[in-house]
């Protein structure tokens, strides 16, 4: 019966684990980002990382990948174009227009300089958990996802 009880406390579910790791992973980025002074944020950087790997990305798309709402990925953009680090493009999908986003060769720079400034600290915190466990962890977080998935009314 204790047991039972105690599940019935959100902060007890791994939901709660899940939500408040991801604001620790997500105050991290931001401290290591501020103290490397990297010149973009976490989240500018993510943006970067994307386009690196998927040239030519619509505001809606990179939305998605990035977990953010559109109105956040357009600040993002508008803070990104004003440095000079991505553009954008009027272009037709599905029959509708869209601003296609591209990084920039200053983009890609800045994306290599962030990532050898932040690395070290990051493989720091990685060498304090095991490959295998981190593995296992990303392979049971996957199968969770599906699951709640199949239970969403929407599809993300």
């Amino acid at each position: 019966m204790e047991e039972l009880d105690r599940e019935e406390h959100y902060t007890d579910t791994i939901f709660y684990q899940i939500e408040l790791t991801a604001k620790y992973c997500k105050l991290l980025g931001a401290q290591v980002f501020d103290k490397f002074n990297a010149g973009i944020s976490c989240e500018e950087f993510s943006v970067l990382d994307v386009l690196q790997c998927n040239p030519e990305l619509c505001q809606r798309d990179l939305a998605k990948i990035i977990l953010k709402d559109r109105a956040n990925t357009g600040k993002l953009l508008d803070s990104l174009e004003k440095k000079g680090f991505i553009t954008r493009k009027l272009s037709i999908k599905n029959n509708r227009p869209v601003k296609i986003v591209k990084i920039t060769q200053a983009g890609i720079q800045k994306s290599i300089e962030a990532t050898e400034r932040i690395r070290p600290h990051f493989v720091h915190i990685k060498e304090k958990i095991n490959n295998s466990d981190i593995a296992r962890v990303g392979d049971l977080l996957k199968e969770l996802r599906s699951i709640l998935d199949k239970s969403l009314e929407i599809q993300i």
